[in-house]
């Protein structure tokens, strides 16, 4: 476990980048804290993979600093190299090594030896669950199993902070869900991640914040349910009822704060501009007047809603 830090372990301070003409990153500020896991989320040429590549000291901003761990990228990116494994969305792999001769070849990069390295190579390989064929050629994997060996990569040297872009690209189901275990496994143990992928359910379940940025601009940022209330404070609400199905909308019509009501059979659906406490007034209320009531349901907004709703889809 990494003790806290007493400062973000991930900070982007208005940093800028650009290519001519294009604003790739523009003016794009966020934190990461120790233990965090944070969904980077945008549309493809957005900007995420520049941002990801100056955190990984790859590239140099025009303007801005982008910190790990409190070192900057500009001013000491030996000291970010020690504190960050980066797993691009494409990486090369030696096909004549096995899985453990390519980890040992990184570990040996970040001058692991005797002990140390047996020791980082054993919990690498067993993390990723690559133990079992650590001898057989990188050549021979699947693609889920060439992801874990990317991961095990990228947290060979036991880095406080990892960069992932992409992670889940191409995986299938079961691929999927072991990756997203490993990530919240990785961030209980103390470690801040930074992921981006176009996978928003699976973002939606792993992640502790996420930041949608748009044409190299940082729209907003916050968990999922923070994001939505500022957004769009009303719930969304559907009730299954015995019977008298017209009565009842007819009685939500006269209700506070309710709106767009639609009866489908015995299901009434509407919209409520209140909280949870307010939720459980209207429901008991509704039993007081004499409705029969076999389920309520605010219905949560996804990731992805909050996505459509933010973005306009354009591109530069």
């Amino acid at each position: 476990m990494i003790a806290p830090a007493n400062h973000p372990m991930i900070q982007l301070r208005r940093l800028h980048r650009f290519f001519g003409a294009t604003k790739a990153v523009n003016d794009v500020s966020f934190e990461v804290e120790a233990g965090q896991v944070f969904g980077y989320i945008g549309p493809n040429g957005a900007g995420k993979t520049t941002s990801m590549r100056i955190l990984a000291t790859l590239e140099l901003p025009d303007y801005g600093d982008a910190l790990v761990d409190g070192f900057s990228v500009i001013n000491d990116p030996d000291r970010v190299r020690r504190r960050l494994g980066f797993m691009p969305d494409n990486f090369g792999t030696y096909p004549n090594m096995n899985c453990v001769e390519y980890l040992d070849f990184f570990a040996r990069s970040y001058g692991l030896v005797g002990r140390e390295r047996t020791k980082r190579l054993r919990h690498t390989l067993a993390f990723t669950g690559l133990d079992k064929i650590a001898e057989k050629s990188i050549r021979g994997l699947s693609k889920g199993m060439r992801q874990r060996l990317c991961l095990g990569r990228a947290m060979i040297h036991d880095p406080a902070v990892l960069i992932l872009d992409e992670p889940a690209n191409g995986l299938d189901p079961r691929a999927r869900i072991e990756l997203r275990c490993m990530i919240r496994e990785l961030a209980a143990n103390g470690k801040s991640l930074l992921v981006s992928s176009h996978i928003l359910t699976e973002l939606g379940e792993m992640c502790d914040t996420i930041g949608i940025i748009e044409r190299g601009q940082l729209l907003v940022t916050g968990s999922v349910a923070e994001i939505q209330s500022r957004l769009k404070p009303h719930v969304d609400v559907a009730v299954h009822v015995v019977e008298r199905a017209g009565a009842f909308a007819i009685w939500l019509d006269d209700q506070t704060d309710v709106s767009k009501i639609k009866t489908s059979d015995l299901v009434v659906r509407f919209q409520f501009l209140a909280g949870q406490r307010e939720q459980a007034e209207l429901l008991a209320g509704a039993v007081r007047a004499g409705f029969l009531i076999s389920e309520f349901r605010a219905e949560s907004h996804t990731l992805e809603d909050v996505f459509l709703q933010i973005t306009t889809g354009a591109v530069q």
